[in-house]
């Protein structure tokens, strides 16, 4: 198997990941509501309302949606969807861009890789002291943290997948989701 086949299998895992983490949200949400719907038509009809809940709905769907924001950065890069100022680089002539672009992508992956060395870190102290949360549902702290640690790891690979790819004289993975957007506008 090639790093790039390797690489791109990394990047949809995460996405799939992040894709599940909100569908598990809508889930959860869901079956609260019909929980509340379903109560409100036994009170009409007389009856003693069943008083479903999904206990720690909203840290749970915290925690999902924090999973998801991170697992979801590498593939939104790569996809040219993140939200990037271009009007400064826009105007460049191509070498100055390529250096600002390669400069750029050195302080995120440097960010990025900071981030997540801490946030690893975090996910390790929590679990060697058995931190747990404060709803109903004790979740130890340590699954939250360690996705979103492994999020924010993939985006640091991610960016320095693309600043090896512009080192070495290729294009960027988010380039060519610009162009196409400059094409439609």
């Amino acid at each position: 198997m090639t790093m790039r086949k390797l690489l791109d299998g990394l990047y949809g895992i995460a996405e799939w990941l992040a894709m599940a983490a909100l569908c598990a949200i809508g889930l959860l949400v869901f079956a609260q509501v019909l929980g509340r719907v379903l109560d409100t038509i036994l009170k009409l009809m007389g009856m003693p309302p069943y008083g479903f809940l999904v206990p720690s709905l909203a840290e749970i769907a915290g925690f999902l949606l924090v999973g998801a924001s991170f697992l979801a950065l590498a593939g939104s890069l790569r996809g040219g969807v993140q939200i990037r100022v271009t009007l400064a680089i826009g105007a460049m002539p191509e070498k100055m861009r390529r250096v600002a672009e390669i400069a750029v992508l050195c302080v995120a992956a440097a960010l990025a890789s900071f981030f997540f060395y801490y946030a690893a870190k975090l996910a390790i102290d929590s679990h060697r002291f058995n931190e747990l949360s404060y709803g109903i549902i004790p979740i130890p702290l340590w699954i939250p943290q360690a996705v979103m640690a492994g999020g924010i790891g993939v985006f640091a690979i991610a960016l320095l997948d693309d600043l090896v790819t512009l080192l070495r004289g290729g294009q960027a993975s988010y380039a060519s989701s610009e162009v196409q957007a400059a094409e439609e506008i």
